[in-house]
């Protein structure tokens, strides 16, 4: 568990970094024509456009297009709820939604002793199911779990009251600052929590 292929392994199964481009672009695309023209529903088209042309390209290019049509779907929300309202922080009320939801999910799973980060990665690095008869392993993924549950709720308690003063660059930046880099972050912190964690039994290795 210390390749760099099982590190791209961890990164893909959490988005990967066209999944961060997808969805990480047209919040950033929407915050700048909003700021040039003021106007939510110019910037929220131009980025419900950016988005389609990004899923475009990956279908052009013929590449997995998972997340860029989550993507779409996504800024599609966004752009329906700030048009529907006329305010430019409901562009980003549908992330704030988003991160409640998997932060309570992460937390279920890790008290239910089923951590969401052994179902996705456990089958990619080849253990499947066998951590959950591993006690010492089974700690390794609710650890890591952990981590992501820490991160969806870091974003909240820093961008709700942001979103509820209607500040919208603060909002808009809080998110790009808390996208990718701390995306990464955390991703590069699953690796090493992983990594450097007990092994599965051998008598439970295939």
């Amino acid at each position: 568990m210390s390749s760099d292929s099982d590190k791209e392994k961890i990164l893909a199964a959490m988005g990967g970094k066209k999944g961060l481009l997808d969805s990480g672009l047209p919040a950033l695309i929407f915050l700048l024509v909003f700021n040039l023209k003021k106007d939510v529903t110019t910037a929220s088209y131009v980025a419900l456009a950016l988005s389609l042309v990004l899923t475009l390209i990956r279908l052009v290019r013929r590449e997995t297009i998972q997340h860029a049509i989550s993507g779409v779907i996504g800024v599609a929300i966004c752009a329906w709820l700030s048009n529907r309202t006329g305010k430019a922080e409901d562009f980003y009320l549908p992330g704030l939604w988003t991160n409640l939801g998997y932060g309570i999910a992460y937390m279920i799973s890790n008290l239910l002793r089923w951590p969401v980060l052994g179902l996705l990665i456990g089958p990619l690095i080849g253990e499947n199911l066998r951590w959950r008869k591993d006690p010492l392993r089974r700690r390794v993924y609710i650890k890591a779990t952990w981590l992501w549950v820490g991160l969806f709720f870091i974003r909240l308690l820093v961008q709700y009251p942001l979103y509820k003063s209607g500040n919208v660059n603060a909002l808009g930046t809080a998110r790009l600052i808390m996208g990718y880099p701390l995306f990464i972050a955390t991703a590069w912190l699953t690796w090493i929590v992983i990594k450097n964690g007990p092994r599965l039994r051998e008598d439970l290795q295939a």
